[in-house]
């Protein structure tokens, strides 16, 4: 955001640089050239008047020629014609050759016929010198005309400094603006970054992560201000939820334990009428401390804001493949496990054997001997996909679109939680969990989870 808002801003003042600096430019050598021009003819228009009195009263050409002498020494160059273009007096140009003045001559003799036909001032320019010629006497019947040639390198140096110029001022101007966009956006953009750092932060679970405001726009800083206050109010509702938790399972857990042993106490005196009754009495209590264990793994999962880290799938299948396999071949069931070597994902450390943890757990419960549970992962693009298949009895389509809900699952043996656990883990990750149906009948779990580097 910090380069964007500097090319904006450097993008606005160039423009204005532009627009102010090159209009200015063209007005002021405009200006330039006018008034080159207006000295040149002022100067020829003067030695016309000292010609018209020899053309037209026959006088002396003595203030004519000081006059062509003192245009030599300016370095300037003029003429005088009559009335028929035939050359009275002229003075040559300095640093010019014989054949070159013959040639300005003859050039200024037909400029001179086409003052005396048209009587106006003309001007033209020729080899980076401006010749200007006037008609000499009483415009409607001149009696000849006075050519004055003047080196326009002292207007064009003159331009090309005022051009210099303009253009250190623009850059100066542009390099300020630069360092004016650049001082706006680090003003601006910092302590948004801040704030993004611990917005990050926070996502990724370190519930004291608080952004540092008093800088920047009053706005910002009102942002960074409400993203504390509502960072402080997450970081206090879930250590509440945490120690609800904690509180929750010592108090349930307790009572649970010591009237389980009160029941067996009882179980070992009682007759079999009794007993049988106290062992039903003894299955409900175990029932009701498993669904308070599950309980307690739905709340935990639910308050626990994972911290991603690359896991590599692959070794965590293993693992888990082989810390089931013995409850699975007492059951006479087939567990496997593939997965590509070194695939990695990117996930709360623990979240992955706690998902496989359940989703066997409910596989083994579903099927029954000589039944086959499969573990496949590979990666696709930027996602991990992993898939527990199982050649159960399944679940029908109802069952399906409930069975992530708590107690959703009505059909199977369970409580109802561990798929609960399993869809709370994996999107608190970024991923999706998804139920299909096996091929040739059961059930499929189909995890996407964000890939990682492996």
């Amino acid at each position: 955001m910090t380069r964007r808002i500097a090319l904006a801003v450097m993008a606005l003042v160039t423009v204005l640089l532009v627009l102010a600096v090159v209009p200015l430019g063209l007005s002021l050598s405009s200006r330039e050239r006018t008034s080159f021009r207006d000295d040149v003819e002022a100067a020829d228009r003067a030695i016309a008047a000292a010609a018209e009195e020899h053309l037209s009263d026959r006088h002396s050409t003595a203030s004519t020629q000081q006059l062509l002498n003192g245009a030599r020494q300016a370095g300037d160059c003029a003429a005088v014609f009559d009335s028929h273009g035939t050359l009275e007096a002229a003075t040559s140009c300095p640093g010019q050759k014989a054949e070159e003045t013959e040639k300005a001559t003859a050039d200024w003799a037909d400029l001179a016929r086409g003052v005396i036909a048209e009587p106006e001032t003309a001007a033209r320019e020729s080899d980076d010198r401006l010749v200007v010629a006037v008609p000499i006497g009483d415009t409607a019947h001149p009696v000849g005309a006075a050519v004055l040639s003047r080196s326009a390198k002292s207007m064009n140096d003159r331009i090309r400094t005022m051009w210099w110029r303009l253009a250190l001022i623009g850059a100066g101007g542009l390099i300020a603006g630069a360092l004016l966009a650049v001082a706006l956006a680090r003003w601006v953009g910092r302590p948004l970054r801040v704030v993004d750092a611990a917005a990050r932060e926070l996502g990724e679970g370190r519930l004291e992560a608080r952004a540092a405001g008093g800088r920047g726009p009053e706005e910002v800083r009102r942002l960074s201000a409400t993203f504390n206050t509502m960072a402080a109010r997450m970081e206090a509702l879930i250590h509440g939820h945490r120690a609800v938790v904690a509180d929750v399972s010592h108090q349930l857990r307790t009572p649970l334990t010591a009237l389980r042993l009160r029941l067996d106490v009882l179980a070992a005196d009682a007759d079999d009428d009794i007993a049988s009754e106290l062992a039903a009495a003894q299955e409900e209590i175990g029932r009701l401390s498993r669904l308070v264990d599950g309980l307690l793994a739905v709340a935990r999962a639910e308050n626990a804001v994972p911290r991603p880290v690359p896991v590599r799938v692959d070794e965590v299948v293993a693992d888990r493949v082989a810390a089931w396999n013995p409850v699975a071949q007492d059951k006479q069931v087939t567990l496997t496990g593939r997965c590509p070597a070194g695939l990695t994902a990117h996930l709360g450390s623990g979240d992955l054997e706690q998902v496989l943890d359940n989703l066997l757990a409910n596989a083994l419960d579903a099927v029954g001997e000589g039944a086959r549970v499969r573990i496949e992962g590979h990666a696709r693009r930027d996602r991990v996909l992993l898939a527990v298949a199982d050649d159960g009895p399944g679940m029908s389509a109802s069952a399906r679109e409930a069975a992530f809900r708590r107690f959703g699952h009505a059909e199977g043996p369970g409580t109802g939680l561990g798929l609960a656990i399993v869809h709370r883990l994996v999107t608190a990750n970024g991923g999706v969990a998804r139920l299909e149906d096996t091929p040739g009948g059961g059930l499929t779990v189909v995890l996407e989870l964000p890939a990682g580097e492996s």
